[in-house]
């Protein structure tokens, strides 16, 4: 069976790494959920996406003139005023409020929301049984150095979650060598194929499983990763047809910003 994983939650039908769009992945019937882990300043772990902080924030009118906009020079207390809904509401990103599949009440109750903890996610998919896939994100600016996985174990091991139901994946393999070596008790998945990349790069097939960019490979380059017994999840997997196309192909989970497309896809399949 080919898994339905939300995307930064459901973010087509609500702002990124909130808990709105995470409840929205759950609701929709994804098996389970994709976020992002960063860093603040005085050490928190959140769950965001970018580097900096504009895109999914009010932080320009928030915190005006600031030297740097990145979220590792933001503490907890000051990401915890920002706005990151109101962004959605008015760019709607993926045109679903204009094609009512968000209606304009759910959309008014997206202004105002926050940038959730880890521990805020994991709660939620703690109540629901719900599998997470983690990203740990490069650590750049001020975060360099910290000790991000001992961080984030520790607070996946307090929140009950079981082992099985936890996947972390980077772009830093660094990183999911020292998860290995520190808790083998959580699957890692080797991100690959970052933006501007040509094409996807397996290396020695090191791990066993990859999560590739969907945008450089084919149906039948993944057949023949799969044919040497390799687990690969591709990300982001919007288009139908290419949803269907992986799924003859072999993909193990497609990652996606639309899990209600895809759950549909996936009855008839």
């Amino acid at each position: 069976m080919v898994l339905n994983s939300a995307h930064r939650g459901a973010r087509s039908l609500a702002p990124e790494n909130t808990l709105a769009a995470i409840e929205k992945g759950f609701q929709v019937g994804a098996h389970l959920w994709e976020t992002d882990i960063s860093v603040t300043r005085d050490g928190a772990l959140v769950l965001f996406h970018d580097n900096t902080v504009e895109r999914t924030t009010d932080a320009l009118t928030r915190f005006p003139g600031r030297k740097s906009y990145a979220v590792s020079d933001f503490t907890l207390d000051e990401l915890r005023q920002l706005d990151a809904g109101s962004w959605f509401v008015h760019t709607d990103p993926f045109g679903q409020i204009k094609a009512g599949a968000v209606s304009a009440g759910e959309a008014e109750s997206f202004r105002g929301l926050t940038i959730p903890t880890l521990k805020e996610g994991l709660a939620f998919t703690a109540s629901k049984n719900w599998p997470v896939n983690l990203e740990i994100k490069t650590l750049l600016g001020s975060a360099v150095g910290f000790p991000v996985v001992e961080k984030a174990l520790s607070e996946v091991k307090q929140s009950g979650i079981a082992p099985s139901q936890v996947f972390f994946s980077s772009f830093d393999h660094r990183l999911l060598d020292e998860i290995k070596e520190k808790a083998p008790e959580f699957a890692i998945q080797a991100l690959i194929g970052d933006t501007g990349e040509p094409k996807n790069n397996w290396g020695d097939l090191t791990y066993d499983t990859y999560n590739a960019n969907q945008a450089i490979i084919t149906p039948d380059e993944l057949r023949a990763i799969v044919a040497r017994g390799k687990t690969v999840n591709l990300w982001t997997v919007n288009d139908p047809q290419r949803m269907q196309a992986f799924i003859e192909a072999g993909a193990t989970t497609l990652i996606t910003d639309f899990p209600q497309v895809l759950k549909t896809i996936l009855a008839h399949a």
